[in-house]
């Protein structure tokens, strides 16, 4: 048994069916998708869409433990590979980020008709010395169902994590994208920076 859940098992919290003691088990506290004034969003919506309007039959909330069976994981090999991830390793790494709620928001939107994730994107928040003691934003793993495509929901998700990282105390918030996606960030006030480099190294796909 992972570390995490045995954390979970010994504060006397008991697991099942994507439920923690018989109650939705949401990654963050989901008021804190509240704190989004949307209307300091740059960006243009037509038809209007919101945080707690994104579309008919649609709504947006943390990530749950129940989204396992919702095909949260099935919806992220759009963006990229997942692997075979068991259940026992999804919980262990939900209640790991759970039990981090100011650096991590994993944020979906559900069809409630049909019960399924179809879009989601995640805010994390590193915290630094730097700035005051500030922290830096995020926003990553940005994906929408192909099913959902030209809806706004990707547009929305980026939208709303990017004024969340201002209410949740990040000093700057900064994303990664291929260059023909530049014009589309640069809509929620991303700035490409002179004389900048992203860097990395892989040490697998």
């Amino acid at each position: 048994m992972y570390r995490e859940m045995k954390m979970a098992t010994e504060a006397g919290s008991k697991t099942e069916n994507g439920l923690v003691d018989g109650q939705e088990c949401y990654q963050y506290d989901p008021d804190i998708l509240k704190l989004i004034d949307f209307s300091k969003s740059p960006a243009k919506y037509n038809p209007p869409v919101s945080p707690t309007h994104p579309g008919e039959n649609l709504v947006m909330r943390p990530l749950c433990l129940a989204d396992y069976d919702k095909g949260f994981l099935q919806l992220l090999t759009h963006l990229t590979k997942v692997g075979d991830v068991s259940r026992e390793e999804f919980e262990a790494r939900f209640m790991q980020m759970k039990n981090c709620p100011e650096n991590y928001y994993v944020t979906v939107i559900e069809n409630t008709e049909s019960g399924q994730i179809i879009a989601s994107a995640t805010l994390v928040k590193e915290t630094k010395f730097i700035h005051q003691a500030s922290a830096r934003g995020r926003v990553e793993d940005v994906v929408v169902s192909d099913l959902y495509r030209g809806k706004q929901l990707g547009k929305l998700l980026v939208d709303s994590m990017t004024l969340l990282s201002a209410k949740v105390g990040c000093y700057k918030v900064s994303l990664e994208c291929r260059d023909p996606l530049v014009k589309f960030y640069s809509q929620f006030g991303f700035i490409k920076e002179d004389n900048q480099n992203y860097m990395l190294q892989k040490w697998w796909d």
